[in-house]
């Protein structure tokens, strides 16, 4: 049934009939980042080279749109700083 008002671009099987599920993981990728606060005992997991650190210390990881880690930070400013150097359009995480 056609709707009058348009597709409800949040429903994802509206979604979903426009675009696959890798389009949509492939969105973004490389033009769009955010940046994420992680404890030093999260780490290992993205950055598998980091030095030991106290599991208690806050690191900045500038991510791609994908979630793949590009950069490591000691402060959000330095993260925001790198992203913008690689034009990087910053998303806001909720």
């Amino acid at each position: 049934m056609h709707d009058p008002n348009g597709p409800d671009w949040a429903d994802q099987t509206v979604l979903s009939e426009f675009m696959s599920a890798d389009e949509l993981t492939e969105l973004g990728t490389g033009d769009v980042a955010y940046i994420k606060p992680i404890k030093a005992g999260d780490l290992k997991d993205m950055f598998p080279d980091v030095p030991p650190l106290h599991d208690n210390v806050t690191l900045y990881a500038l991510q791609n749109a994908d979630g793949t880690p590009i950069l490591l930070a000691d402060s959000r400013e330095a993260a925001v700083a790198n992203a913008f150097e690689a034009e990087l359009e910053m998303a806001s995480l909720h």
